[in-house]
């Protein structure tokens, strides 16, 4: 129950101000610029704009900017913004398999088409810090390793590139082209047989939409993923990692993971035929993991799957092992873990309806506290009529308690200052 509160605009509009303040910081400083979070805070870009659900990196690092680097914030800005978006058409599915990659991995087989591609990755850092950043006006304009900056964004096409001239500076890196379409590492275990054949044909039905659809539970995999995309990436990973430690019984393989762009094709309906749009960066991950196996179906391998905008992988794989989790029942097995139960996880990964909730608790609850405060009086009265207890705050043994306890200021065992008896008085 909540009570209009009144007055307290003029502190509201002061709060504003020194919130605007506290966001520029010293004014000494040069301000922080929305094309410099967007390009040299990439990472915390694409995770606003995964869970915010909204693919813009410019409108992500105003979010950012505007929240003072509180991601969570920042997320619930972009989402609220989305919201007075209108749709106007729907995408045909992406082609992952036709992704322009800049980084492809696997830790299933060593030697795979088209090779091992690392990119720019922190995997093979050590973790230090790096003080040399400290140094002001530090700045570079080589590229690094699979930097797409330079290179073409036309989609499905290998950007050839000549090498740069020589001149005579060692440390000049040159421009990385994207890596053609390669051959996914689940395809060629379908081929063999050896992973779960999930096939799409004419009969699939029409993927859930969130946006329009409520989600309850059980939910079908495309709500759960859909979920999943904008959940957020410590809840899940936290689920992921429970999952490894023996809360889901799974031991799982990063099959492959892959960062790159793919192209964007929607179908008109006056054209009849899916044109280009335009692409986005994306990072896909899919989770292997063995199956048993039972009457019905041979021991193999079954997937999980993350999908998530920009450089994201932390958050796709963890995503991965939380679809492979939830899929617990639709194999056949009992669902026991916290990150199989569709309810727990579906209902708690959304940060931005998590913090809400979590944040109203500063807002008043001045009639809910006296409904409760009143209830704890009535009981205490009730508590010591029936076991003699006293009611003011002091205990039986208070007059064993030392002149200077730690429980306020007391004289000979006694409290000094009588119990407040309501809010008035403590005011």
């Amino acid at each position: 129950m909540y009570v209009a509160v009144k007055g307290g605009e003029r502190a509201i509009e002061q709060s504003w101000d020194l919130l605007a303040k506290a966001r520029r910081g010293n004014p000494d400083v040069p301000a922080l610029t929305v094309t410099q979070i967007r390009e040299q805070m990439r990472l915390a870009v694409s995770r606003v704009m995964s869970e915010g659900a909204l693919y813009d990196e410019t409108l992500a690092a105003l979010a950012i900017k505007q929240a003072a680097g509180d991601l969570v914030e920042a997320i619930f800005l972009l989402r609220a913004y989305r919201t007075t978006l209108p749709r106007l058409g729907t995408t045909t599915p992406i082609d992952t398999a036709a992704m322009r990659l800049s980084r492809r991995i696997s830790a299933t087989f060593k030697d795979v088409p088209g090779g091992q591609v690392l990119g720019a990755t922190y995997d093979y850092t050590q973790r230090l810090l790096d003080f040399a950043l400290l140094a002001e006006g530090e700045t570079s304009d080589a590229p690094l390793p699979g930097d797409m900056t330079n290179v073409s964004t036309s989609a499905h096409s290998r950007v050839a590139t000549e090498a740069p001239a020589a001149t005579g500076n060692a440390s000049d890196i040159p421009d990385v082209p994207p890596i053609a379409a390669t051959t996914r590492i689940t395809d060629i275990m379908k081929r063999d047989g050896l992973l779960e054949a999930l096939s799409t044909d004419s009969s699939d039905p029409e993927p859930h939409d969130l946006v329009h659809s409520p989600l309850f539970t059980p939910a079908s995999r495309t709500a759960r993923l859909q979920n999943l995309a904008r959940g957020d990436e410590g809840f899940l990973l936290a689920l992921g990692y429970s999952t490894q430690r023996g809360y889901g019984n799974d031991h799982p393989f990063a099959g492959e993971i892959r960062l790159g762009h793919v192209s964007l094709e929607i179908e008109p309906e006056e054209l009849g035929f899916a044109i280009d749009i335009g692409e986005i960066a994306v990072t896909e991950c899919q989770m292997v993991t063995q199956f048993g196996g039972n009457q019905e179906t041979p021991p193999q391998f079954t997937q999980g799957y993350g999908l998530a905008f920009g450089h994201n992988e932390r958050k796709a794989m963890a995503m991965s092992l939380v679809d492979r989790a939830l899929r617990t029942k639709e194999l056949g097995d009992e669902a026991n873990s916290p990150a199989q139960q569709q309810e727990f996880v579906l209902y708690h990964s959304d940060n931005v309806e998590a913090s809400g909730f979590v944040q109203h608790l500063k807002l008043p609850h001045y009639v809910d506290f006296q409904a409760e405060l009143e209830l704890v009086r009535r009981l205490r009265a009730e508590h010591a009529a029936k076991y003699g207890t006293p009611t003011d705050g002091s205990r039986a043994d208070e007059g064993n308690a030392n002149d200077t306890g730690t429980e306020g200021t007391r004289t000979e065992g006694s409290i000094t200052a009588p119990a407040v008896q309501n809010t008035q008085e403590a005011a």
